[in-house]
C-alpha cells in the first residue's frame, strides 16, 4: 500500500491528471487555468506548520497567503480582478490574530490592484487556501509550454533571497533585508502584464517552488533543454554573505529553496527590443537548447540542475 507520505507532490498531481477530466482553455499543468469563458484563476494553500517561518507575524502570514496565488496570475500575465479566502484556524487562536491574517490578504490585493469578493471560515489546525481571479484583457496567456532552442532564459529579478533568510534563521543570524523577502514577497504584477503584452515570451512560470524545479518545469512542458550561467543568476549581496557566514553553498541557496517570486521566462532573441521597450527588468541567465534537461555552466564545469528541496 502507497502512502501520500510517499509520493512527491508534483508526482501526486501527475497522477491525478492521468484519469480527471479537463476543463477550460488553459486546463491543469499551468501556473492557472483558463475557463471557457475567459477567467484565470488559480488556488493555492499555505499552513501554520509550513509556512509560518520563525518571526513572520500573522498579518504577513495573511499577506504571504494572498502573495502566493496573485504570483500564478502574474506568470500568466494576468490582471487581477479578485480574491477569495478560506480560513480554517483554531479555535485556541486569539482572535485579533484572525482579524491580523485577513487584514494582510487584503492588503496584498489592494497591492495587486483588487479586492476581497468572498470566503469562508472554519475551525481547523491553521490553514488559508486563496482564490485568485483575472483577466487577460485580450492579451496572449504565457504557458510553461512553448520555449524552443535558441530562446533566451531570464529572470526578473534577484534568486535567493527567501533561502539565505531561512539559513540565517537556522543559525541565528540577523538579517532584515532576507527576512523581508521571506515574509512579504511581492507578486510581479506589473512585470507578468507588461510581458504577456509583448508577445515576445514563449514560456514562463514564477519561482515559487525554486528555481531548480522552475527551470526543470519548463524544460519538461516545453520539451527542451536549457544551459544556465551560474555567474549569470542575480542575487543580493546579503545571499553572498549569508553562504559566507554559514557555509551553506550560494548555488544551494539559489537553487534548492521556495519562497521566490520572481517569474523565470523564455523569450525569442529576435523579440527582445519589445521586452527592453516595455522597461520590464530582466536578467539573461542563459539559453534553451535541446538537451532535455537544465544544466549548469560552473567554473569551466557542466552539471545537472535537479528539483529543490521546497
Amino acid at each position: 500500500m502507497t502512502l501520500l507520505g510517499d509520493v512527491d507532490e508534483r508526482q501526486l498531481i501527475e497522477d491525478f491528471r492521468s484519469f480527471i477530466k479537463p476543463e477550460g482553455r488553459v486546463g491543469p499543468g499551468d501556473d492557472a487555468a483558463i475557463t471557457l469563458d475567459g477567467t484565470v484563476v488559480t488556488t493555492d494553500i499555505v499552513t501554520f506548520d509550513r509556512h509560518f517561518p520563525a518571526g513572520m507575524t500573522y498579518e504577513q502570514f495573511g499577506w504571504y497567503a494572498a502573495a502566493v496565488n496573485f504570483s500564478d496570475l502574474a506568470a500568466m500575465g494576468a490582471r487581477p480582478t479578485g480574491f477569495l479566502a478560506a480560513l480554517a484556524l483554531p479555535s485556541t487562536l486569539e482572535v485579533q490574530a484572525a482579524y491580523d491574517i485577513m487584514s494582510g490578504i487584503d492588503q496584498c490585493a489592494e497591492f495587486c490592484g483588487t479586492g476581497i469578493v468572498g470566503g469562508d471560515t472554519k475551525r481547523g489546525p491553521g490553514i488559508v487556501a486563496g482564490t485568485a481571479l483575472g483577466t487577460m484583457d485580450d492579451r496572449k496567456p504565457m504557458l510553461r509550454s512553448g520555449a524552443v532552442p535558441g530562446d533566451i532564459v531570464a529572470v526578473t529579478g534577484p534568486i535567493g533571497g527567501p533561502a539565505a533568510a531561512l539559513t540565517a534563521i537556522d543559525h541565528g543570524i540577523e538579517s532584515e533585508e532576507a527576512r523581508d523577502s521571506l515574509y512579504m514577497p511581492i507578486p510581479k504584477m506589473e512585470e507578468g502584464v507588461a510581458l504577456s503584452a509583448t508577445g515576445a515570451v514563449s514560456s514562463c512560470m514564477d519561482l515559487s517552488d525554486g528555481l531548480g524545479t522552475a527551470l526543470n518545469t519548463l524544460c519538461k512542458s516545453s520539451g527542451v533543454g536549457m544551459d544556465i550561467e551560474l555567474e549569470f543568476i542575480p542575487r543580493e549581496d546579503y545571499v553572498e554573505e549569508i553562504s559566507e557566514e554559514t557555509g551553506v553553498p550560494v548555488r544551494d541557496l539559489l537553487f534548492d529553496c521556495g519562497g521566490e517570486y520572481e517569474l523565470l521566462f523564455t523569450a525569442d532573441r529576435g523579440m527582445l527590443r519589445k521586452i527592453y521597450d516595455a522597461e520590464v527588468p530582466f536578467h539573461i541567465i542563459g539559453m534553451v537548447d535541446d538537451s532535455g534537461f537544465p544544466e549548469l555552466l560552473a567554473d569551466g564545469k557542466r552539471s545537472r540542475i535537479g528539483n529543490g528541496r521546497y
